[in-house]
């Protein structure tokens, strides 16, 4: 990136993206400074072990949700899970989804498929 394309990127910014970054750049600024002042106040002040264990077990759960639930989001998309539903008829009508002239049973109620059984699925 040359300093040409960057301020002429610059020059193409409208007065809202300058007011969100004006803001970001306070919010950059106060949470640095409450930074500074909760760092230096607490001179002195020693953590227990027990703090130390906390915390440690904090960060290993977190990341531990997080991979796990990264791994089922990859998971349901693999196996099809993410599919839209679609209706599911009795095997002797027609597979013509368009076809109308099958009326449920009153005690038969439809049922919904999220197509994981489907041939089509993508891989």
């Amino acid at each position: 990136m040359t300093i040409d394309s960057i301020t002429t990127s610059m020059r193409s910014m409208g007065k809202g993206s300058w007011a969100i970054l004006a803001i970001l750049l306070i919010v950059l600024v106060g949470t640095a400074v409450l930074s500074y002042l909760g760092w230096t106040s607490a001179a002195g002040t020693d953590v227990p072990a027990s703090g130390y264990i906390a915390l440690a077990l904090g960060v290993i759960f977190s990341l531990a949700v997080g991979v796990g639930l990264m791994a089922l989001v990859f998971y349901s998309s693999r196996a099809g899970y993410d599919e839209p539903a679609r209706l599911v008829q009795k095997d002797d009508v027609s597979s013509d989804p368009l076809s109308s002239s099958r009326t449920l049973d009153q005690d038969e109620e439809p049922r919904l498929d999220a197509g994981r059984d489907r041939g089509d699925v993508r891989r």
